[in-house]
């Protein structure tokens, strides 16, 4: 896990930050107005109508953010990456958080107060426009995900979110296996299907060869099928 001081240094210098954006006076002044708080695997950062706190950013680990249904069952909406965000819709709407977010694994987290978000962070061009092009391209993610989950069927949903955990998180080394390790109920809850049927739905994929199981790793073999289920639906 990262210490403190390195963690601030990698946000300010990383050109995946929207802080890299910042003017040097600006970033002297963030240093005032920034926490990092380090967070266990499957712990909650915030929860749903929880009142937002500030801007909060990822530096390092992973998040998944989810609404609670109908008898409580989770729908994933997004998960986030390293330098991602994991809030600022709420605090722009000045709503309340219609989601919850939580750790999928240990993580590095930054809490951006109020006052700088709205004060220098969004009066800054470069900055209020790389928070905008994100918001938009979230929204019209959100739109493509609502036509998916409700006519694709279960194995068009189940190989479009093997798909979406490849592009947000990549491969192992190994150039083939993903690198997020969900459990069969996370998996279920992004693809929008009942565990039980999830878990039938990757046996079926490994039976095929599209993938290997081996516990919560899941290697791809043939990217081609399964992008070509993912687009028949």
């Amino acid at each position: 896990m990262l210490s403190h001081d390195m963690g601030v240094k990698e946000i300010l210098e990383n050109p995946k930050s929207v802080f890299n954006l910042l003017t040097p006076e600006e970033k002297e002044e963030l240093l005032g107005n920034i926490t990092l708080t380090n967070y266990k695997k499957n712990e909650f950062i915030y929860k749903e109508g929880d009142t937002p706190s500030g801007f909060i950013f990822l530096v390092e680990g992973k998040v998944k953010i989810f609404k609670e249904g109908v008898g409580g069952r989770e729908q994933i909406i997004r998960m986030t990456k390293p330098m991602g965000y994991i809030s600022y819709r709420a605090i722009l709407a000045e709503e309340n958080h219609n989601a919850s977010a939580v750790t999928l694994e240990d993580s590095l987290v930054c809490h951006v107060t109020p006052e700088f978000f709205f004060g220098k962070l969004l009066r800054n061009p470069d900055c209020a426009g790389r928070i905008l092009r994100k918001l938009a391209r979230e929204l019209g993610f959100s739109n493509s995900r609502t036509v998916t989950l409700t006519q694709k069927h279960i194995r068009g949903r189940l190989a479009e979110s093997l798909l979406l955990l490849k592009e947000k998180y990549g491969y192992e080394n190994d150039g083939a296996t993903l690198k997020a390790f969900l459990s069969r109920e996370d998996i279920a809850n992004l693809s929008n299907m009942t565990t039980s049927n999830a878990i039938r739905t990757l046996s079926t994929f490994a039976g095929e060869k599209v993938i290997v199981i081996d516990g919560r790793k899941i290697k791809i073999l043939d990217l081609q099928k399964l992008e070509r289920i993912s687009k028949l639906g």
